[in-house]
């Protein structure tokens, strides 16, 4: 069987490159723009934050030619191996399930008996600020994080992370989180059609969380915060073994494998987490709808549809009012923001639509109906939001179990 091959990796004057071979010979470079101060940065700390980069964004191009066969330019240990296994395969499961691939035919890695932990790690040798990056991406979650990191009184700046030209109005309009430090990934689209393979869902928590690192580290900072809650306990279906996940690097176990990762093989000095981490959906939504909806109501979105798509105008934030997340929101503020509110937004009672209800069954578990793929609440929480729903939502046309 033909192996996929992650080629090699360099940063230079604040780009980064990225180079991986398909099995059918097509080599993909990925080119990442980062914000680089000049900051006297440790090079054996950003060297092993590549190396991570290097292998969690190789989903990316991995996908379109998928081989359990896969070989890496350095040696790794067997807890780095189950590590980048569990990103593969439980990262990738949505992937498989919807190409009709199994466990045994996603990535498996090679490692030496010799254990290599903390040879990445670097030695305290440069100041690091008391500084936090707040990945913002204009969802409630993030947006929630950035008042939260304020309201702690933290010297911190947001970012934004993007494959696209353009970007979400909202972020220039924070004026008082400041400018947003923009980390551009230039995706090779042009050998991804040449390879021509398959195409699905990859690990992007995951994926920015590796970036944020980087870019903490060339600024010198010493925290990454981004907005995960207590998500994706939920899986969506099985295959065999494999639990078909399509938040699997939201959830706790990815989360605590990152940070385990990063202290191990990288840095015990920088942290990446969450303030969000012991909220669930329901709770988060009531914080922001209690500190940040008059200011972001209007502005901010969650859905997936009508925002960031590719050669798409992104220049704001919109709802499509057609889609599971658009649905999974409208669900979640139903107990904490008034009818007209959401009516605003949405232009109509999503519970009254009809053809909405099959997503609706979907997120609340009725008739069999699967969870949708997307970054969405837990059933037990929806029908708990469904049933605490504020005067003037309608009613769904089905019956909602308590």
């Amino acid at each position: 069987m033909s192996e996929f091959r992650f080629l090699d990796y360099e940063y230079k004057s604040g780009v980064a490159e990225f180079r991986y071979q398909g099995k059918d010979a097509v080599i993909f470079t990925e080119k990442v723009r980062f914000f680089d101060v000049g900051f006297d940065y440790d090079a054996k700390m950003l060297d092993a934050a590549l190396r991570l980069a290097l292998v969690i964004l190789g989903t990316s191009y991995y996908k379109a030619e998928p081989t359990s066969e896969v070989r890496l330019p350095f040696e790794i240990d067997d807890t780095q191996a189950r590590f980048f296994e569990k990103v593969y395969q439980e990262g990738m499961s949505q992937f498989a399930f919807e190409n009709g691939l199994v466990r045994d035919d996603l990535a498996h890695f090679a490692y030496k008996d010799a254990a290599v932990k903390n040879t990445g790690v670097a030695e305290k040798t440069k100041a690091l600020k008391k500084a936090t990056l707040v990945l913002v991406s204009g969802g409630k979650d993030s947006l929630l994080t950035a008042e939260k990191v304020r309201e702690k009184g933290l010297e911190f700046r947001v970012g934004y992370i993007t494959a696209q030209q353009n970007y979400p109005v909202i972020l220039d309009e924070l004026t008082d989180f400041g400018a947003p430090i923009i980390i551009r990934r230039e995706i090779d689209r042009e050998n991804l059609k040449k390879a021509g393979g398959l195409n699905g869902h990859v690990p992007v928590t995951l994926i920015n969380e590796s970036l944020a690192l980087i870019q903490a580290i060339l600024l010198g900072y010493d925290r990454v915060e981004l907005g995960v809650g207590r998500e994706g306990l939920e899986p969506h279906a099985y295959i065999s073994d494999l639990p078909v996940n399509h938040q699997w690097s939201k959830t706790e176990e990815a989360q605590e494998l990152l940070k385990e990762y990063i202290k191990d093989y990288i840095t015990n000095e920088i942290t990446v987490g969450s303030l969000l981490e012991d909220l669930d959906e329901l709770e988060i939504a009531k914080e922001f709808a209690e500190k940040c909806w008059d200011r972001y109501g209007d502005k901010f979105s969650s859905c997936n549809v009508a925002n960031y798509k590719q050669d798409a105008d992104n220049s704001g934030l919109k709802w499509c009012g057609k889609c599971a997340k658009c649905a999974n929101s409208y669900l979640l503020f139903a107990p904490f923001v008034l009818f007209d509110e959401q009516k605003k937004i949405f232009g109509r009672d999503l519970f009254l639509d009809p053809e909405m209800t099959e997503i609706f069954k979907g997120l609340l578990g009725v008739d069999g109906v699967m969870k949708p793929f997307e970054c969405v609440a837990s059933i037990e929480e929806l029908r708990w939001a469904y049933h605490h729903r504020l005067s003037g939502y309608g009613e769904l046309s089905f019956t909602v179990p308590e």
